[in-house]
């Protein structure tokens, strides 16, 4: 079952997802974990998040985007202006930081000079830069937009039953990543801190009961793993979105291990579960995903953001925290500063990379900067 998961990662085009098209069923991409998954679900369409893996150069990125921005958005639109995203029936842009609200226009400009590369459905979901009650209903709003759009060109109807279904379903799944991160988070973990990035990532390309099911069979398999890893360093991986196993693996080598992290393909992906009382499910979802404020893109939270790493760094016995950002990469650039200063002071040890996205991670540089961080902290012996 693990390889299954490892193998959906690998690819964008997975097995789960051809199986998917050949019963003849829809995918819609999304481009950010603020989107509800369990809209879609609802309407029988397979949620997917569009990541920017795969992609071996950025010429068509460069082409629309020009240079002095993140990578990741260029790979993506790399990728959809090769074809790559061709399997998907629809896209929905959500504008969590000024790059991937350009991308919305990037791709839009793209279509007019590349056949083919908009879907007839391609949706801006805008959210809220801030949890307050008036932001909750703004979000309510736009949540409901969103299903409107989705019921009138699918010809579906999203019914208040299948939603409080699909919310059910997800919350499950959302319960046995909680189960992962408590053995990642063991003396002696039973997998790596990739193969754990691995699993979570393969949540949002996998339809979710099947998902579910892997999940279950993944952690029973490892929960009865005699010996766990023990020896490494402990390591928590924070900052800008990554789905890049490979660059986990390079963190974690022979040395370290990566026991936890603060990233919106990881642990911010799952985290809170939707409400599933009586009380409206659309309403419940716009609290529960514009609650999740760990991103920096949420205005007036950062005490509350620094609290949630402490917390995680006691609780996992972490020895050092890499606060990693995607260059030009303004939010969690500025925030990784903040956090490094404070983390610093409480006496956990930091290393600050920025990086490219994809084909262009300097691993060399990386590697050098990652051992003599770990001597640092073997220097110093665990402060955390």
């Amino acid at each position: 079952m693990s390889v299954r998961l490892m193998r959906a990662v690998e690819t964008l085009n997975n097995e789960f997802v051809q199986r998917w098209k050949e019963e003849g069923k829809k995918i819609v991409g999304y481009t950010c974990s603020y989107a509800p998954d369990e809209i879609f679900h609802a309407a029988g369409i397979l949620p997917y998040r569009i990541r920017g893996h795969g992609a071996d150069e950025t010429t068509i990125g460069d082409t629309y985007f020009g240079p002095f921005i993140c990578s990741l958005p260029k790979c993506m639109l790399q990728l959809a202006g090769t074809g790559a995203f061709g399997f998907l029936d629809g896209v929905v842009i959500v504008p969590g930081c000024d790059s991937m609200r350009r991308l919305d226009d990037c791709w839009r400009k793209a279509g007019e000079d590349i056949a083919g590369v908009v879907p007839q459905f391609f949706f801006h979901f805008a959210v809220p830069h801030k949890f307050a009650a008036y932001t909750v209903d703004w979000f309510e709003g736009e949540i409901r937009r969103l299903i409107e759009a989705v019921e009138r060109h699918f010809d579906v109807r999203i019914t208040e039953e299948r939603l409080r279904d699909s919310i059910e379903l997800y919350n499950r799944g959302r319960s046995l990543l909680e189960e992962l991160e408590r053995m990642r988070r063991l003396p002696a973990p039973p997998f790596t801190g990739a193969e754990a990035l691995s699993v979570v990532i393969a949540g949002s390309a996998i339809p979710r009961d099947a998902y579910n099911e892997l999940l279950e069979e993944f952690i029973a398999v490892h929960r009865a793993v005699p010996r766990g890893i023990e020896g490494r360093r402990r390591l928590m991986l924070v900052g800008s979105a990554s789905d890049d196993t490979a660059f986990v693996r390079l963190i974690e080598g022979e040395r370290a291990l990566v026991v936890a992290d603060n990233l919106c393909f990881g642990a911010r992906f799952h985290n809170d579960r939707v409400d599933e009382g009586g009380r409206d499910p659309v309403r419940a979802l716009a609290e529960r995903y514009l609650r999740r404020s760990d991103c920096p893109r949420m205005y007036g939270d950062y005490r509350r953001r620094l609290e949630i790493l402490v917390d995680t760094i006691r609780s996992a016995s972490v020895d050092g925290v890499i606060l990693q950002n995607i260059r030009f990469c303004d939010l969690h650039g500025a925030e990784n500063g903040l956090f490094e200063r404070d983390l610093e002071a409480l006496g956990v040890p930091c290393m600050r990379i920025e990086r490219e996205y994809g084909p262009l991670v300097e691993t060399g540089r990386l590697k050098m900067r990652l051992d003599a961080f770990l001597e640092r902290i073997d220097g110093q012996g665990r402060t955390a």
